[in-house]
């Protein structure tokens, strides 16, 4: 019997969590398609509400007006 490489068996892992990957994003696409609800890209920049979730920033409250 031949004996298996280290290299080939690092490949084969390699390329069916690859395949793995691709399913996931297949099904994702599949359940936005279904429910009309597309993911929204990352920018990478944090919002208002992400500042104010971590507690970074304090958000403005209404000045109340003196009469």
């Amino acid at each position: 019997m031949a004996r298996a490489s280290r290299m080939s068996v690092l490949k084969r892992k390699r390329e069916s969590e690859k395949a793995e990957k691709a399913a996931r994003k297949r099904e994702e696409r599949d359940v936005e398609k279904e429910f009309g609800k597309p993911k929204e890209k990352e920018t990478g920049e944090a919002s208002q509400d992400d500042l104010e979730a971590y507690g970074l920033f304090q958000p403005e409250e209404e000045e109340e007006e003196e009469d």
